[in-house]
Formats: structure tokens, sequence, C-alpha cells
């Protein structure tokens, strides 16, 4: 079993910055590819961005490309999404995921195995 902590999320002002982390424990995710992800009230959740157990792939979301990076310490068991130029549609919960059964990355939720709580992220206009 993998459990998933994130952390990181909170208000911030449109144009602002936040990182979110995402803390393993229970065994090592350093072979498992890692996912961000999010979701808004009365939507669906939507795939952000994900990286692969090396970090040589990484995928974003069109919305997000060029403001957010995703990262990982495997050292740390901890993966990271850095957001910048936040926009008030940045707004939602955001959730991180391991995936255990494809090799690189994958946008798709139901490949994932393991979810986190979530932390919220709100932009203010």
């Amino acid at each position: 079993q993998v459990q998933l902590v994130e952390s990181g999320g909170g208000l911030v002002q449109a144009g602002g910055s936040l990182r979110l982390s995402c803390a393993a424990s229970g065994r090592t995710v350093s072979r498992y590819g890692m996912g961000w992800f999010r979701q808004a009230p009365g939507k669906e959740r939507e795939f952000v961005a994900a990286i692969s157990w090396s970090g040589s792939w990484r995928d974003y979301a069109d919305s997000v490309k060029g403001r957010f990076t995703i990262s990982r310490d495997n050292a740390k068991n901890t993966v990271y999404l850095q957001m910048n130029s936040l926009k008030p549609e940045d707004t939602a919960v955001y959730y991180c995921g391991v995936h255990t059964r494809i090799y690189t990355t994958t946008v798709t939720p139901r490949d994932y195995d393991y979810w986190g709580q979530g932390t919220q992220v709100t932009v203010s206009s």
C-alpha cells in the first residue's frame, strides 16, 4: 500500500505562484510514475501533469503548459508541482496519484492505483 499526502495549497492572487508537494509513504514510489490532477466544483477530475519514474518523460495539460512544472525527488519519495502565473480558472482541489503498471506516463485517472486526499488551491482575481 502507498499513502500519499499533498501539501502546499492555499489562497493566492492571480499571477502568483504556489508549489505543491506530494509525499509518499508505505513503500517506495521511485519505480512508479506519478501525476497531478485537479477537480473543480461540479466538474470531473482532470489531468494536470505527469512524470515517469525516472523523470525522463513528462506530460502537461495544454491549459498549464509553460506555467506549471512537475518534478520528483526519488530519494525523498516526493513529487512536486510548481505553479506559476496562476489564473482564477486554476482554482480546484489538486490530487496526486501513483500508477504502477505503465512504464512512462499516463493522463487517464483510472490508470492510477493510489491517490492522496487533495489540497485546495484558490486563485483570486
